[in-house]
């Protein structure tokens, strides 16, 4: 749908932003402060790209076997959710991959990707499955074809300018296959459907062309929207954002014909992922709704609350931006250091911009990993 175009309806969405391994580790440490905060079991949505997607699918898969405490907390995430996407992490995906996708004719490399999901992660669930309880999650890539972002969820997939299949058989690994697809190593996944299945929809001024709706080929959500926004913005009056994704790289002298071409195609999407920021922070200054925004590249003092925070330094955070964002294994090191992170900035953001919802464990909470200091 265009951009913030519904209305917004009471509840509390959360949109998880791509930026591979590095994003993934990152959001696992914001997931367990928000379940402290009793947030995580009130989202009404969650939204995610990319690496934020396979952090969203694996809490997709294990919803329904998350146990309340009777306080508004889950007792179990860590075990479900979280060690599995760190045992995940711990394993280079991304070389063997490609690899096998390019000596195997009958598979590609994007193919590869979604086996993995489904044998490493378990995701081999079906889509439609996931309408039956909790939070509606919207995985998102992008089309090749119509240059927008086509969405994946429960009861339905599909394009605004292509219409809508409100009968799929996707499983959560494909979603998340497809909005992790990173080009040009993964991309694109290609799924053939039928295209009498699409319906029409207002705006879709594609459907009349059949060849839109007969294959798909998808790519990272990350190409079109890096935070996942589109999904939640003008949708809830409280939105959250954990962004884990690669800051814009200041660099005094680029120089040669291929570093200026990455160069315009970073400028680019910095510019638009600029736009979404300040659409947001405009919102939430505006009051026209609530919420939190938290990146990877974030100060945590310009949250305001001084000794109130987890003691984390500039450079510490600025080291954290600067980690790779590869499908490759990640030592307990660097994965420890990422939760702990995701953890202290969402902290951060939850209690200076909305501590109405930290009713729980609304005080500085002690470190995830204190053996891994941040200063």
């Amino acid at each position: 749908m265009p951009f913030g175009s519904e209305g917004r309806t009471e509840g509390i969405a959360l949109a998880l932003s791509g930026g591979g391994y590095r994003a993934v580790l990152f959001h696992c440490g914001a997931l367990l402060r928000l379940n402290q905060l009793g947030v995580l079991p009130q989202l009404a949505r969650i939204s995610s790209v990319s690496g934020g997607s396979i952090t969203s699918g694996l809490l997709a898969a294990k919803w329904s076997r998350l146990t309340p405490d009777g306080n508004g907390t889950f007792t179990n995430l860590a075990a479900e959710v979280i060690d599995p996407l760190r045992a995940f992490c711990s394993r280079t995906l991304d070389v063997s991959a490609v690899l096998w996708g390019g000596i195997n004719p009958f598979k590609s490399a994007a193919d590869e990707l979604i086996d993995a999901y489904r044998e490493r992660l378990g995701l081999n669930v079906a889509l439609r499955s996931l309408r039956t309880s909790g939070p509606r999650f919207v995985f998102n890539a992008t089309n090749y074809a119509t240059g927008v972002a086509f969405r994946f969820s429960a009861p339905y997939c599909g394009d605004y300018r292509i219409g809508l299949l409100k009968e799929h058989s996707f499983d959560v690994a494909t979603a998340v296959a497809a909005s992790s697809a990173f080009p040009p190593v993964f991309a694109p996944v290609v799924l053939d459907v039928n295209p009498d299945a699409f319906e029409h929809t207002l705006g879709a001024d594609m459907y009349a062309n059949v060849d839109f709706r007969r294959r798909l080929m998808l790519a990272d959500g990350g190409v079109y929207d890096n935070m996942g926004l589109e999904t939640v913005w003008g949708r809830y009056t409280t939105v959250l954002v954990s962004d884990g994704g690669k800051p814009f790289e200041l660099d005094a002298k680029p120089s040669g014909s291929f570093t200026q071409l990455a160069r315009v195609a970073d400028i680019g999407l910095n510019q638009a992922l600029a736009l979404r920021k300040r659409m947001l922070v405009d919102a939430f200054q505006q009051k026209q709704c609530r919420g939190a925004y938290w990146g990877i590249g974030t100060h945590i003092a310009d949250y305001g609350l001084g000794e109130g925070a987890l003691n984390v330094a500039p450079a510490k955070s600025a080291e954290m931006a600067a980690i790779r964002t590869r499908l490759n294994s990640f030592s307990d090191k660097e994965q420890e250091e990422l939760m702990n992170w995701g953890y202290a900035v969402c902290d951060a953001a939850m209690r200076a911009h909305v501590p109405e919802l930290c009713a729980i464990g609304a005080t500085q909470p002690p470190w995830l990993f204190p053996g891994r200091p941040m200063y």
